[in-house]
């Protein structure tokens, strides 16, 4: 497969379809050496079965592994460690990865539990888990996704789960964009099989699938992501991680010279709506966010969607303070630990969706009395 390459099966046998577009994508002969370990990161963000758009699928990653081994690689970990607030142990349970790797005989690593090393990337110093520096060869499996504060999750960002917690949260602190580009220099990415079956355009937490049935094969994250954008109706400005891994030499951005390549033609077209990708973005207005983490942030905005399509915020002006950015500070109105000095608060790190929709809708209900 050629780096300017971007290969698409469609089809709803997910393990079959894998296996059909690694074997066009000739993956055995990329990694080469088949003593090579080789690394296998999905997207498991939380504890959510992947139909409810999220995590990535398990028949992805069966037929994945299946493939290696037909070809004679032996020596195969699934790494991940889940946002902030949730457990990946947890993850690998609900999303049924423990499965997976019993009957496979595949090491399964909880990133989370995994001590950090310092690398430069690019200039920038960040703190990788140490099993993401151990493999010869990374396929990263990422969900296509909308997301509540980058528009968009898929290649590059997926590898933020390859990062202690402490690592994550200081990544909200410098804004996100910056480190996620520059973490494309840390963590190489070999191989990119992107699940794009049934993921939620608006909110990287699930909850609202849109139904595609496709899978997508890539060798190059800034070309892959770049395209995301294009299907979401993004502009590649609006997704400033982006430019900033392409600046740094981990990949190019030109579709004009990209080979977008379909293997088989969708039955499914006629049905499928890549619209309404921009919810998260109007719900935001209603938050004021200063360096929140993703799960703290990912709660709030599907919270708010529940109270808009309830009515409950016509009318609605205050702003909802959130991030680290709060804290030690004072205000009205506050989401987590980090606003506890606030005169209206809902402690949690993070609070859960249901807890924040609570809280708002009796804040909501009694506001001006």
């Amino acid at each position: 497969m050629q780096k300017n390459e971007i290969l698409i099966i469609n089809g709803k046998n997910y393990k079959e379809m894998t296996q059909v577009l690694l074997k066009e994508a000739d993956l055995a002969s990329m990694i080469g050496d088949r003593k090579k370990r080789i690394g296998i990161k999905p997207n498991l963000v939380s504890p959510s079965v992947a139909s409810e758009g999220a995590t990535t699928h398990p028949e992805v990653i069966e037929g994945l592994i299946c493939y290696l081994k037909e070809h004679g690689f032996y020596d195969l970990v699934i790494m991940e460690g889940s946002w902030v607030g949730a457990r990946t142990k947890e993850a690998f349970q609900v999303c049924g990865y423990d499965r997976l790797a019993k009957e496979y005989g595949v090491e399964l690593i909880d990133a989370q539990k995994e001590p950090a090393v310092a690398v430069d990337c690019g200039g920038l110093t960040l703190h990788i888990c140490k099993c993401a520096l151990g493999v010869d060869f990374m396929v990263n499996v990422p969900v296509l996704k909308g997301h509540c504060q980058t528009r968009i999750t898929c290649a590059l960002k997926n590898m933020k789960g390859l990062l202690p917690n402490k690592e994550k949260r200081r990544f909200h602190t410098m804004g996100l964009h910056r480190p996620i580009g520059h973490l494309a220099r840390g963590i190489r990415q070999d191989f990119i099989l992107t699940d794009h079956i049934c993921g939620d355009l608006s909110f990287e937490d699930g909850g609202n699938p849109v139904t595609t049935d496709q899978i997508f094969a890539a060798a190059d994250p800034v070309l892959l992501d770049t395209y995301v954008c294009r299907l979401l109706d993004y502009k590649t400005e609006e997704v400033p991680y982006i430019g900033i891994a392409e600046k740094l030499g981990t990949g190019n951005a030109d579709l004009a010279r990209a080979c977008i390549r379909e293997l088989n033609p969708s039955l499914y077209k006629d049905n499928i709506s890549l619209k309404d990708t921009r919810r998260s973005i109007e719900l935001a207005e209603y938050a004021e966010d200063v360096e929140s983490c993703s799960a703290c942030y990912g709660y709030l905005i599907p919270a708010l969607d529940m109270l808009e399509k309830e009515g409950l915020l016509k009318g609605f002006s205050e702003k909802i303070c959130i991030g680290q950015g709060y804290k030690g500070k004072t205000g009205s109105l506050g989401i987590g630990n980090c606003t506890k000095e606030f005169t209206h608060t809902l402690k949690g790190c993070p609070p859960t969706e249901q807890e924040i929709y609570g809280f708002l809708k009796e804040y909501v209900l009694n506001a001006g009395r």
